[in-house]
């Protein structure tokens, strides 16, 4: 089962997918993509690493994503990516051109959708809200929406968090 969760800031996404991640009876292995830029950065990731159960095994892959997930992807694991936002953050910073980005996300989606593990994707939905004033927020936005588009299509499930809620948007069952 490969689930995406949407949601905003603050809103559970995390939390509801560790929440998948212990009820797994197999390893975890949780798949990081922030980067410690700042001193508060750097304590985020400390506290949340902290707060893990030490039999997971964390990566922290900031860029490198599809080629953790094919590499780490084994049936009886659960995987779990926190998160795509982040991750695509890093992307558009290291790689200003829009077709290098739209290739990384089309082979991440393609190893999302060949996963044989259990997977939980955690992203944060941007496109609720006004419309940027910047060229970089906007192509941020506009890469955030195809990529959970693309997600939602090869993703069995679909869940948005509302206010620690999980709303299931999609539920395909085998």
């Amino acid at each position: 089962m490969r689930t995406l969760i949407l949601g905003g800031a603050r809103s559970g996404k995390s939390r509801h997918a560790e929440s998948l991640a212990a009820s797994h009876t197999g390893s975890v292995v949780y798949l990081a993509t922030a980067r410690a830029e700042d001193a508060e950065m750097a304590e985020r990731i400390a506290r949340h690493r902290a707060s893990r159960p030490a039999a997971w095994k964390t990566l922290e892959v900031p860029l490198a994503l599809p080629e953790a997930l094919r590499e780490q992807d084994r049936p009886d694991r659960f995987l779990l990516v926190d998160c795509l936002t982040l991750w695509l953050t890093n992307l558009l910073l290291e790689a200003p051109d829009d077709a290098v980005v739209e290739a990384r996300i089309e082979a991440l989606v393609a190893v999302v959708e060949g996963l044989s593990a259990n997977t939980a994707l955690v992203a944060n939905e941007v496109g609720l809200g006004i419309v940027p004033d910047n060229a970089l927020a906007r192509r941020f936005r506009d890469h955030a929406g195809r990529l959970h588009q693309a997600l939602a299509g090869v993703c069995e499930r679909v869940v948005l968090m509302v206010a620690g809620l999980p709303m299931t948007v999609k539920e395909e069952i085998a």
